[in-house]
């Protein structure tokens, strides 16, 4: 059965990377929903969310085949309940909607959106929430002009308590152990 899975993966910030991890979803056919990419909380240390649709057999397998690639150091999978997420959407409306009435003001503040930015053309309006929100204020400004519209990848925090740091000091401390049990001759 299919289910929504976010991976979250961590590594070293090493060129090829990003194509060396989506090839391992190309081969097994599953399309990636969404993608994000930023610093994490520990330094030189990058996280990649990507969210796919899949089984729980496969989401294992890719999760580790991402971790056998050199330059990552730890790649975790997730159901839906167990991570906390966001994403942005951007919508750009002709400044002439606002000027028939409340009504797309009205919706702005329904949707708990706000301006970011009015020019004589348009204005640009910032929703954040889950994928069904910032659909639902997409479908609701239709009406009166979308001129562009972007929405960001996922990005999400595990609800467990156990912090990245953490893995990445084990992970440490393993390679330093590893190290010192080789023999030179």
């Amino acid at each position: 059965m299919k289910k929504e899975y976010t991976i979250t993966v961590f590594s070293e910030h090493k060129v090829g990377l990003l194509h060396r991890i989506t090839v391992i979803f190309s081969r097994r056919k599953i399309n990636i929903e969404s993608l994000n990419t930023s610093e994490s909380e520990v330094k030189g240390i990058y996280r990649f969310t990507i969210v796919i649709r899949t089984s729980e057999d496969m989401v294992k397998s890719v999760t580790k085949q991402i971790e056998k690639q050199i330059g990552i150091l730890k790649a975790f999978y997730h159901t839906v309940d167990e991570i906390v997420y966001q994403e942005i959407a951007l919508y750009k409306v002709p400044t002439v909607a606002f000027a028939n009435g409340d009504e797309v003001e009205s919706l702005i503040r329904k949707h708990n959106a706000r301006i970011l930015t009015i020019e004589p053309e348009y204005i640009v309006v910032e929703k954040t929430g889950h994928k069904e929100e910032t659909r639902q204020l997409l479908w609701e400004l239709e009406p009166y002009g979308i001129l562009q519209f972007a929405r960001s990848g996922r990005i999400a925090l595990t609800k467990q308590i156990k912090e990245i740091s953490t893995y990445l000091k084990e992970i440490d401390k393993h390679h330093q152990e590893t190290a010192n049990d080789v023999v030179t001759y």
